[in-house]
């Protein structure tokens, strides 16, 4: 991937935002592991980054990263062009019970103001480590709420640069999935709660907030839940009885906390992890007969001659 890096980023369409070579990723994943992206780009706003797919070559792969904390990149890194969206898609205004947030706000954060504006219903989202952008893609949720629960409409681009939106009904939501076409990078949404009081939305918050640290190792490196619960299962569950708990490849380990979490005790690589998991899902289905679908989205290519 280094020697096409340079003629790459000779390809890229006129831009107002900052265009990187061979920009290292590891370092703003959660787990801490993965290559660089062959060519990063971080738009100034929703224009810029219209303009700037509606000029980018056809051929081009493009890969959307928000804080990466339910990512997996390999060690070979991401081929073409990797989108970051920063500050200027991370605002969040409140009006009445109607909240605007921009794709790249924390879904903390979100919630926070939620919080100081009456809007209840939306403090789930404080338990999610993600942004609002990632929460609509996978139809994120926590705490017996999703976002298909709060959401007014969403705001994106498609790959060819149109400005698209879509309703509730629209995005086609599932358990852990939105059906809007995989190309369209979301640029922000409605979402809309109820009246509440603040105090009780803060209690609420601040459960959740002791739930977490008490039930997942918040404070390894790792990439949240790692397989969707199957139907009739729990995901957690299903791996406990297969013996997996604390099982181990290289640096990569199954969390003694929660087993539906993969930990990076230090020096893993994406090959161990994802192996590990891999291994979690052959002893799951030869236990239970129950295919565990990963939840952890995995991006990029393989380093070369690497294995497990």
């Amino acid at each position: 991937m280094t020697a096409t890096t340079a003629s790459l980023i000779d390809r890229m369409p006129a831009c107002r935002g900052r265009l990187t070579a061979a920009a290292p990723l590891a370092n703003v994943t959660w787990f801490r592991v993965g290559g660089p992206a062959e060519v990063m780009f971080r738009p100034e706003d929703a224009d810029d980054l219209a303009g700037f797919l509606a000029g980018l070559p056809d051929d081009v792969p493009v890969t959307v990263l928000g804080v990466a904390s339910n990512l997996l990149i390999r060690d070979g890194g991401i081929p073409g062009v990797v989108i970051r969206l920063g500050r200027g898609f991370a605002g969040i205004a409140a009006d009445g019970l109607t909240l605007e947030a921009g794709a790249a706000a924390l879904d903390l954060n979100v919630a926070a103001v939620a919080r100081d504006a009456g809007v209840a219903g939306l403090e789930f989202l404080s338990g999610i480590p993600g942004t609002i952008g990632g929460a609509l893609r996978m139809n994120g949720g926590a705490y017996g709420h999703e976002i298909k629960d709060v959401l007014v409409s969403a705001q994106g681009v498609t790959r060819r640069g149109e400005r698209v939106s879509y309703d509730n009904a629209g995005m086609g939501f599932t358990y852990r999935h939105a059906g809007v076409p995989e190309d369209v990078i979301f640029t922000g949404a409605t979402l809309r709660g109820v009246a509440g009081d603040p105090a009780a939305i803060a209690r609420r918050m601040a459960e959740i907030s002791d739930q977490r640290a008490d039930t997942q190792p918040v404070r390894s490196r790792t990439g949240g839940s790692t397989f969707k619960n199957p139907p009739g299962h729990k995901a957690w569950e299903l791996i406990d009885r297969a013996g997996c708990r604390g099982l181990a490849i290289g640096g990569a380990q199954v969390s003694e906390k929660h087993c539906n979490f993969l930990i990076n005790q230090g020096a893993a690589t994406a090959a161990e992890l994802e192996a590990l998991g891999e291994e979690v899902r052959r002893r799951v289905f030869e236990t239970s007969g129950v295919t565990l679908e990963w939840e952890i989205k995995r991006v990029g290519v393989a380093r070369e001659g690497a294995s497990a």
